[in-house]
């Protein structure tokens, strides 16, 4: 079965996550949607970048010159790294936004996981 397109991944994550809140007054709303967006867009990019380390690693090497060589951190791993910091972030500012109720079984559902 082939992948989905990233993009289309990505719509599938923004739909998702709008579900989770779509009851919010339209005031929060507006400031919400962005908030969504980069956290459906960081989620995805973050899964292409794990299955890219679980198949290349987490290091690379490298030649500088003639006797410089050695290992270094993957680039994807030091994006994954930098991005898993922003959506952290994101995704607890998403959580601050939701009712307190909602926040409550959303823990719950973690939970059970």
């Amino acid at each position: 079965m082939p992948k989905m397109a990233k993009e289309t991944r990505i719509k599938l994550e923004l739909v998702r996550l709008a579900e989770i809140y779509r009851d919010l007054p339209e005031n929060k709303r507006a400031l919400v949607i962005p908030l969504l967006e980069n956290a459906a867009f960081m989620k995805i990019t973050l899964e292409d970048l794990q299955a890219s380390i679980n198949q290349n690693g987490c290091s690379d090497e490298y030649k500088n010159g003639e006797n410089q060589y050695g290992k270094k951190a993957a680039a994807d791993l030091q994006a994954y790294n930098s991005l898993i910091k922003n959506y952290n972030a994101v995704s607890d500012r998403l959580e601050k936004l939701l009712p307190p109720e909602q926040r409550e079984s959303r823990l719950e559902a973690l939970r059970d996981e």
